[in-house]
């Protein structure tokens, strides 16, 4: 389908409900919090705004050209046309639709011209990639590698047990404890199946502290023995090989969180990529099937 102006595209917007606040103060109402995952090319920028040529947004709007608030003016400087980057959008929402879009937790994942190549080298995962044997500390205090388990499907996606946005790390956790729970009623599959959640903060996230948080999503709490569901984090040296392989953007935000993209990856018995999800989007459904594929190729 072809992407419509910028122009009409605002227009559009506003007619659907993604507006500015009509408060004549000037102050934002206090309108409930969303969040959307978003990727796409850098078309223009001014001091405060950048235009984004996106992918579809599920629950916000489809594939478009748009101009976007910076809550950080200050990263428009490290923004060119052609870069593609993920990014977050923040926007508030009340009985109408939604209002103030602004673009937050940007990171670079490619950049357009070599002049402008960053220290930081992203790769897209894609079938077929081989995942290196990274090594992660449990929760259990015991290390763990990609290789000990291959000769099964492992499921992973990244975390951080301090997130506090619903739509990311919060739902990727619950995604995951529905997908536990649907393999345990199939006792072959579940024997050839395991679940990884990484978390890229791992200063806090200790064994001790992973394991409280799994055992609560598991929902055994002192009885989990985490035989199917890991809760890991890499070393400090590890951290950034890792993130960068996962195409994991992660930077600190406010009040000693971490803004982040998501990555979540079924690998296959044979240690490599066999389906990737970039986005919150993805149901427990679909990829339970892309498990089960993996499972019985």
């Amino acid at each position: 389908m072809r992407r419509v102006s910028c122009v009409l595209v605002m227009l559009l917007v506003v007619m659907a409900g993604c507006r500015q606040s009509g408060n004549s103060s000037g102050a934002a109402k206090d309108y409930p919090v969303k969040t959307f995952p978003v990727r796409g090319t850098v078309v223009a920028t001014d001091a405060t705004h950048v235009t984004l040529d996106h992918e579809a947004v599920p629950g916000f709007m489809g594939a478009m050209t748009m101009a976007y608030k910076l809550k950080d003016p200050s990263v428009v400087s490290e923004l060119h046309p052609g870069d593609r980057i993920s990014a977050t959008i923040i926007v508030q929402q009340d009985a109408a639709g939604f209002l103030n879009p602004q673009l937050d937790s940007i990171v670079v994942t490619a950049q357009a011209k070599p002049d402008y190549v960053p220290k930081v080298q992203y790769h897209v995962p894609a079938a077929g990639d081989v995942v290196p044997e990274f090594k992660l500390l449990n929760q259990g205090g015991r290390t763990i590698d990609f290789a000990q388990f291959k000769g099964k499907v492992l499921l992973a996606t990244f975390i951080f047990t301090r997130c506090q946005m619903a739509d990311f790390c919060p739902r990727m956790s619950t995604n995951f404890e529905e997908i536990d729970k649907a393999l345990a009623t199939d006792p072959a599959l579940y024997a050839k199946t395991h679940l990884l959640s990484i978390s890229f903060d791992p200063s806090y996230d200790t064994p001790a502290v992973l394991k409280k948080y799994g055992s609560a999503y598991t929902g055994r709490f002192a009885k989990e023995d985490f035989a199917h569901w890991d809760f890991a984090a890499p070393s400090e040296k590890e951290l950034s090989a890792l993130t960068q392989f996962f195409d994991v953007g992660v930077q600190p935000g406010d009040a000693q969180t971490l803004t982040h993209s998501l990555s979540t990856v079924v690998i296959g018995k044979d240690g490599k990529v066999a389906a990737w999800y970039p986005t919150n989007d993805w149901k427990p459904a679909e990829v339970l099937a892309a498990v089960r594929a993996a499972s019985a190729a």
